[in-house]
């Protein structure tokens, strides 16, 4: 995920993030100490994803937002919460779905074709078998709140910390549940940085991983969780193994939309045949994210190609400031405490889940490139 231009460049883009969210409730005033204290954090974590060596291990911005939301949330925050609480909600809620939306002008239709039916085919089969061991072994097994396995599982399935965050208004989860699952994304996507080239190596040897660049990038793009992660991973065994890894990730991110839908329609249908209060509007309408759907409009509108390469640029680093902005205001929201109450088990979910994601990701691949 590209990073921002820093100083003026970032205040004027602040600038424009706000305009872009009004109008504003009466007491707009109230969101400001909120949002510059958010955007503060986001800024910084900006600055930081610079660093040759975070780079390097796939930390990218929205990742060290939330971890310095977390600090900052932890120590300094509660002094200034009655303040800052109105601007903290509105980035964590209201800017995030706007990133959602902006960040389809980062992928295009035509990625498909890079990688054919064959790099789509591994990115549904990865996505939908790890979603629902994450939810079936989550409740089932470790009877854990279902809200925490399903952002658990999203993030392994999808894109990582961008995935957990966009889940978070369809399953409505808790700030530390959304924390814990962004952690496990950081925890094991580092991990496979240097599994991963390590496994290729080893592969000469055993051969249990796809033999060459190509089938390796898909096997890297649909099984790793951030798009930095895969990017690093890949970029360690060949250019080649990263250009393909990085649009077989690109394709698993256009599944975010649909799997949205699919989940908020699933949730809503559960929630009626158990008694639920019904919306006034038809439960099909009253289950649809539309920030999802706005998600499918930019990328369907990106395929076009009509927008200039500079306004894309421009837009997306906008919504990198969206996104960044949201998870250093979910930071804040986290304590500490709370994640502490949440105890191993999501961490082990999440390590069943990546040992799948490793494992079952190698022999789906097999199973689809010997077709």
């Amino acid at each position: 995920m590209k990073t921002l231009e820093t100083g003026p460049q970032f205040f004027k883009q602040f600038k424009i993030m706000q305009s872009a969210s009004r109008p504003l409730p009466a007491a707009s005033t109230d969101l400001l100490p909120g949002l510059l204290l958010s955007g503060g954090i986001a800024q910084m974590a900006m600055y930081a994803d610079h660093w040759a060596w975070l780079g390097a291990h796939g930390f990218s911005s929205l990742t060290l937002s939330i971890l310095l939301g977390m600090v900052i949330g932890n120590t300094l925050y509660p002094r200034v919460a009655a303040p800052a609480g109105a601007g903290v909600h509105f980035a964590r809620f209201t800017l995030l779905r706007a990133g959602v939306i902006l960040y389809g002008l980062r992928l295009t239709v035509q990625d498909i074709a890079h990688v054919g039916m064959t790099g789509v085919l591994i990115d549904v089969v990865m996505l939908s078998s790890t979603f629902l061991l994450a939810t079936w072994i989550g409740t089932r097994v470790f009877k854990m709140d279902s809200r925490a396995a399903m952002l658990i599982g999203a993030g392994s399935a999808i894109c990582g910390a961008a995935a957990v965050m966009a889940t978070e208004p369809v399953v409505k989860g808790r700030s530390e549940q959304v924390t814990m699952a962004v952690a496990t994304v950081v925890v094991f996507g580092t991990v496979g940085i240097f599994l991963y080239p390590w496994l290729y190596a080893l592969n000469s040897h055993l051969a249990f991983l796809p033999h060459d660049t190509h089938n390796l990038g898909l096997y890297a793009g649909a099984t790793i969780h951030e798009v930095a992660q895969v990017v690093a991973a890949a970029r360690s065994v060949s250019v080649e193994s990263a250009n393909v890894a990085l649009i077989t990730k690109m394709v698993r991110v256009m599944l975010l939309a649909p799997f949205l839908m699919t989940l908020s329609f699933w949730l809503s249908r559960r929630s009626a045949q158990h008694g639920a209060a019904r919306s006034a509007q038809p439960s099909w309408l009253a289950s649809v994210p539309w920030f999802a759907v706005g998600f499918i409009a930019m990328v369907l509108f990106n395929s076009l190609n009509v927008l200039p390469l500079a306004v894309t640029r421009e837009v997306n680093q906008l919504d990198t400031v969206l996104l960044a902005t949201a998870m250093a205001a979910l930071g804040l929201s986290t304590q500490a405490h709370a994640i502490k109450q949440a105890g191993f088990k999501p961490l082990l979910l999440a390590l069943l889940l990546f040992f799948w994601l490793v494992v079952g990701g190698a022999w789906v691949t097999h199973l689809f490139t010997q077709a």
